[in-house]
C-alpha cells in the first residue's frame, strides 16, 4: 500500500521529467543554431563579376629565351645633406626574342620558277624582358629613410632595364634570326616542296623633320 501510494505521488514528477527530456531533444538543435559562440565551421561569401575588356590577336613566334642572374646595387641621394640610400638585390630575369608574324604580308612571299620561294621575314624583336620575382630577393637596404618599399621598387625597375640591355648586348636578336631559319626553313620546305630562301623585310629610311 505504501509503495503504491509512493508511486502515485512520483508519477507526475516522472511524467514532467520525461516531457522535459522530450522537449529538450526537439528544441536543442535550434538553440545550438542560435548560439553565436557555437562552431559552425568556416563560412565564405564570394562575389565576382568577370568582364572581358580586350581581345588581342597574337602572332609573335617566340624563338629564344635568355635567363639572367645578377646582383644589383642601386643607390640614390634624396637630399644633398643626407647619406645615400642603397638597396642590394639578388635578381633573376629573363628576356624573350621573337618575330612578329603579323607583319608578314603577301608581298613578302615571292615564288621564283617552280623550285624556289623567297620569304622576307620581319626583323627579330625583343618581345619581353622582365624580372622573375620568384628568383629574386632583397639582400640589404641602407638609409631608406622610411621609404624602403619605394627604394626596392626603384631598384627592381633599374634591374629590369639592365636585363633588356644585357639581352641585347648578348646577341639575342641574332640568335632569334638563326633560330627562325632553323625552324621555318624545314617547315616551309615541307609545305611548299620548294627550296626556301629567307631574308629580312626592307625598312623604309627614317625621315627627319624638314629644315
Amino acid at each position: 500500500m505504501n509503495l503504491a501510494r509512493l508511486f502515485r505521488r512520483l508519477l507526475p514528477l516522472l511524467f514532467l521529467l520525461g516531457l522535459g527530456w522530450f522537449l529538450w531533444r526537439k528544441v536543442a538543435p535550434t538553440l545550438n543554431g542560435l548560439d553565436p559562440l557555437a562552431d559552425t565551421g568556416p563560412q565564405a561569401t564570394v562575389t565576382h563579376n568577370t568582364v572581358l575588356t580586350q581581345v588581342e590577336a597574337l602572332g609573335r613566334l617566340e624563338l629564344v629565351r635568355y635567363h639572367f642572374k645578377d646582383v644589383v646595387e642601386y643607390k640614390r641621394r634624396a637630399y644633398r645633406f643626407l647619406p645615400e640610400s642603397k638597396v642590394a638585390l639578388v635578381v633573376g630575369g629573363e628576356a624573350v626574342g621573337c618575330i612578329d608574324l603579323r607583319k608578314l604580308t603577301a608581298r613578302d612571299v615571292v615564288l621564283e620558277g617552280d623550285s624556289v620561294v623567297r620569304v622576307a621575314l620581319p626583323a627579330p624583336e625583343l618581345c619581353t624582358f622582365q624580372i622573375n620575382h620568384n628568383q629574386s630577393r632583397v639582400f640589404s637596404t641602407e638609409n631608406g629613410l622610411f621609404q624602403d618599399a619605394q627604394l626596392v621598387d626603384e631598384g627592381y625597375r633599374y634591374a629590369e632595364a639592365q636585363v633588356r640591355n644585357a639581352a641585347l648586348q648578348s646577341g639575342i636578336l641574332a640568335e632569334t634570326q638563326r633560330n627562325a631559319e632553323q625552324i621555318l626553313v624545314p617547315m616551309l620546305r615541307t609545305l611548299t616542296g620548294r627550296r626556301v630562301i629567307l631574308g629580312q623585310q626592307l625598312r623604309a629610311p627614317a625621315t627627319g623633320p624638314k629644315q
